[in-house]
């Protein structure tokens, strides 16, 4: 038979809110298997879990937020889809200051290079019971976010790799912005040949740089040669790799905007071994301003991306959430601004 609970709240033309109880009577299981569940434990069997799971999204079950006990640091998970470059550090270092004037410590991981966390990941997260999860170039699936939802973890992801749902609360900068300036200044110093090598093309971010590019051609009534548009991995491989090939071409660019200060330094290492001096022969155009961009030689221009007041402001936001207040903007996008150095000169050609 119902509770009394439940005959009241249908009495009243309501329906009781899930509890950990009804969620097990419904799926024929034990009260702690549930909780097991709930905590990402992982001694449940997959249908068992899988059933579970579904109950509690279909019934939106949110677990009461739990108040930080004086035992042991609170947590948050910070997840990368990939850790191998100096971009990363500036948003580990973002974090880890947030999360320091907090009190708050920093769960690292990778997800291997994929923009998704297996499933893998996220129980070991729930095991983990963290305040929230921060997500890089990273977002989840709608049954992933339940699953964070449901145990009142909330999340943000900074810089995200595609469009996410507008109730997602997300930090990044305007890329678009970047992409325009960075190519404008190369007009302005007589260029009409510019490529572009951006970063993969299912990232958001490296769309909109190009599409920022395409822009500032368009405002100088430039012709835009397509061939010229290159889509890269963010790293100096793709940097040299590209720019081998765009600058061994008898028409090749005599400028380059490359979609990261990493395949900018892979763009200089192409030009040098095919005898072209920056920027005599080649002007070059970074984009994240890390700090080895003022010690290579020629220093980089390149487009500042504030890295580390992205991090700090997502950390920041997130930390919020996980105390239950409100934030008044869950999209926020930083301002970009062009940092000139000596990789760039007036075109004489």
């Amino acid at each position: 038979m119902p509770g009394a609970s439940a005959v009241a709240a249908a009495q009243a033309g309501t329906a009781a809110p899930a509890t950990i109880a009804s969620i097990a009577a419904e799926a024929g299981v034990s009260i702690p298997t549930v909780s097991k569940v709930l905590n990402g434990r992982p001694d449940v069997a997959p249908e068992t879990r899988s059933r579970i799971e579904e109950m509690l999204e279909r019934h939106q079950y949110r677990r009461r937020r739990q108040r930080p006990t004086s035992a042991g640091q609170p947590l948050i998970d910070l997840a990368f889809h990939e850790l191998d470059s100096a971009w990363s550090i500036e948003i580990i270092r973002g974090v880890e200051d947030a999360a320091a004037a907090a009190g708050v410590g920093v769960v690292l991981s990778e997800l291997g290079g994929v923009h998704r966390p297996p499933q893998e990941w996220l129980d070991a997260a729930l095991a983990r019971r963290p305040l929230g999860v921060l997500l890089v170039l990273s977002n989840l699936d709608a049954s992933q976010r339940h699953q964070l939802e449901s145990r009142s973890i909330p999340f943000v992801v900074v810089d995200t790799a595609g469009e996410p749902p507008e109730d997602v609360p997300t930090v990044g900068s305007n890329n678009w912005n970047g992409g325009l300036s960075a190519t404008r200044h190369l007009l302005a110093l007589g260029h009409r040949r510019v490529a572009v090598i951006s970063g993969p093309s299912d990232v958001l971010c490296s769309r909109a740089r190009v599409d920022g590019y395409r822009s500032a051609h368009d405002e100088a009534g430039v012709p835009l040669d397509p061939s010229l548009t290159r889509y890269g991995d963010f790293y100096v491989d793709g940097g040299y790799e590209h720019g081998l090939a765009l600058l061994s071409r008898p028409d090749r660019p005599s400028a380059i905007f490359a979609g990261s200060d990493m395949q900018a330094l892979g763009v200089l290492r192409a030009a040098r071994e095919l005898g072209l001096r920056v920027p005599e022969d080649l002007s070059v155009v970074g984009y994240d301003n890390l700090p080895l961009t003022e010690w290579i030689g020629p220093a980089l221009t390149t487009v500042n991306q504030p890295l580390k007041e992205m991090a700090g402001t997502a950390t920041r936001m997130l930390i919020s959430l996980a105390r239950g207040e409100s934030i008044p903007n869950r999209r926020i996008d930083l301002a970009t601004s062009l940092v000139v150095r000596e990789s760039t000169a007036r075109w004489e050609g």
